[in-house]
């Protein structure tokens, strides 16, 4: 009776109290190599597995998309920049189409690149926001499907971190490029948005892999490339208001990060430790822009 009662109790405690946790071994998210299932720093590249920044990238991972992760969240971030937008042009003007364009009140308010805001009132985040906005619907459709074709390939070939950091960097550049252009030129009487300026730099960095490759398929491959920016550039100078001083600021530097960079995922532990600094590097610089405008728009109370 007293077996019988011990095997009841039992048998009720395991409905509410879970048994013991198999340990197992685990991959260290660095390197990529078998470590204990108890040990807090891997063994082959003595990163944390707990506290390091490839620790902390496998765990956001785990909430973003699991293929072309990168890609996709800008483009959320995009088209969801763009709805505020059109509500905030709704509000601003009265009128609302969506195949119009948003009101430039409104994209200056959200950081759009305006020169002199840079230069004498140290608004940095006027080089970073524009990468994310756009002034009407053909405008982000256009940069969307580009994001799309391109942004994954290079996603693939550099890894997520590197692919964010070079995305915002290259805009960066883009934007630097098409700020000093108008300061010299137009009396920096400029304002400027759009994602195209990384979107180049992406081309710059695929024209960069094609050289460095050879081979009959790179030269196909950079054929296209050049018949895309031979295109842009031609709807540049046909359509008013393109910045090409952004575009070709953004291709140059792309051009450039690809000379630098190896055209392929890092594969030791420290390359990896080198690549998720970059993408964590890029991330704040984003989360940091995102934040000064905010603070800006809660002290002007808009």
């Amino acid at each position: 009776m007293r077996w019988k009662l011990d095997r009841l109790r039992e048998r009720f405690s395991g409905m509410f109290k879970p048994g013991p946790k198999e340990q197992r071994p685990r991959l260290c998210p660095a390197c990529r190599a078998l470590v204990g299932s108890t040990a807090t720093k891997c063994h082959e590249c003595g990163a944390s597995l707990t506290y390091s920044l490839a620790a902390a990238s496998r765990s956001l991972s785990g909430i973003l998309p699991a293929e072309y992760p990168v890609t996709y969240v800008v483009m959320i971030v995009n088209f969801v920049l763009f709805a505020v937008t059109l509500m905030a042009t709704v509000q601003a003007t009265g009128e609302f189409s969506i195949f119009g364009g948003v009101d430039g009140s409104v994209l200056y308010r959200l950081g759009a690149m305006w020169p002199y805001d840079v230069i004498a009132g140290g608004q940095w985040w006027r080089l970073v926001m524009p990468i994310f906005l756009h002034g009407g619907l053909i405008h982000i459709f256009f940069n969307s499907w580009v994001l799309v074709d391109i942004g994954r390939q290079v996603e693939a070939v550099y890894g997520s971190p590197r692919f964010l950091f070079l995305y915002i960097t290259t805009g960066i550049g883009g934007f630097v490029v098409s700020m000093a252009y108008s300061l010299v030129f137009e009396g920096g009487m400029r304002l400027a948005v759009g994602a195209s300026a990384s979107l180049l730099g992406m081309i710059g960095l695929m024209l960069a892999i094609t050289q460095r490759r050879g081979g009959a398929y790179m030269q196909m491959i950079r054929g296209q490339l050049v018949k895309w920016i031979v295109y842009i550039g031609v709807l540049g100078l046909v359509i008013p208001g393109i910045d090409n001083a952004a575009h070709g600021g953004g291709l140059a530097v792309g051009y450039l990060f690809g000379r630098v960079f190896m055209d392929r995922e890092p594969v030791s532990g420290p390359e990896r430790k080198r690549a998720y600094l970059l993408g964590w590097i890029a991330g704040f610089i984003v989360v940091a822009a995102f934040g000064a405008v905010i603070a800006r728009r809660i002290m002007e109370g808009s």
